[in-house]
């Protein structure tokens, strides 16, 4: 799981991105300070084809909660299946990540919310407790929560008051009990983001 990071930090995060990811959680990172932190945060200044790069990738580790390594990981594997173009394989992974779809759900306010209902075995998937935030779901699952999973506070919070308005159309909920209907597609992650960017940034790992 990716290091926990403060209500403070993650305002930080998005204000730096200059848009808000819905993973970390609460809204209104930019509508006080639409510009990036620190005293010289709303001066414009010269920004590096690199660093462009690095700002579109970032965002993805950030809105999914993961750490570098996992990213790269990530890429290694989306570059080796060859059915389609390797960035689309990526978006499609990280969509189909379990903790992810406890979010996308409204199951959870923020991703770090959804990592720990999962890693605190408060999810099933096909009636199966699983404890691995990036399980990877597949078309045909089922996924529902405990008892204590649908009391925590975490559920109660995402439900009152839900960070995205809809769910995908891949999954469908009746009761308690939401089924993938579908996998995910890339032009259902809630952000936007410059997939080429992300494919230069990485163009060299293999």
């Amino acid at each position: 799981m990716a290091r926990s990071t403060t209500g403070r930090s993650r305002f930080k995060i998005q204000r730096s991105l200059g848009l808000e990811l819905p993973g970390l959680g609460k809204a209104g990172a930019l509508e006080r300070r639409p510009y990036g932190p620190g005293q010289h945060g709303n001066k414009r200044k010269k920004i590096s084809d690199f660093a462009v790069r690095m700002k579109e990738k970032q965002k993805l580790r950030y809105h999914y909660g993961i750490r570098e390594g996992q990213l790269v990981n990530y890429v290694k594997k989306a570059k080796k299946d060859k059915s389609r173009a390797w960035m689309e394989t990526l978006l499609i992974t990280l969509e189909r990540r379990l903790a992810n779809v406890v979010f996308r759900l409204n199951w959870a306010p923020s991703m770090l919310a959804a990592n720990q209902l999962v890693s605190h075995g408060h999810v099933l998937v096909n009636g199966k407790r699983i404890n691995v935030a990036g399980y990877t779901i597949a078309k045909g699952d089922t996924v529902t929560m405990s008892e204590r999973g649908f009391a925590s506070l975490n559920y109660i919070q995402a439900q009152a008051t839900p960070r995205l308005p809809s769910i995908p159309a891949c999954y469908t909920i009746e009761g308690k009990t939401a089924k993938v209907l579908d996998m995910p597609l890339p032009s259902d992650i809630p952000f936007e983001y410059e997939g080429q960017l992300v494919t230069e940034y990485y163009w060299k790992v293999k």
